[in-house]
């Protein structure tokens, strides 16, 4: 979200960051969570699609 602000409100969040160790924390924590989420996030199994796939094609085909 920080890379999607204008150039000027980024140097605000810096500045806002430097002057409010509180508020650096916080978001440190909250980038640390978010990595840790990230890795956990996975795909499904080449067997759960598939077995999705062949449940799709008992649905009655609509015309």
């Amino acid at each position: 979200m920080y890379n999607e602000l204008p150039a000027d409100e980024q140097r605000d969040v810096e500045q806002a960051l430097l002057h409010d160790p509180e508020l650096a924390t916080a978001c440190a924590d909250l980038l640390l969570a978010q990595r840790s989420l990230d890795g956990l996030r996975t795909t499904p199994s080449a067997r759960t699609t598939q077995t999705i796939l062949e449940y799709s094609r008992t649905f009655p085909q609509l015309k």
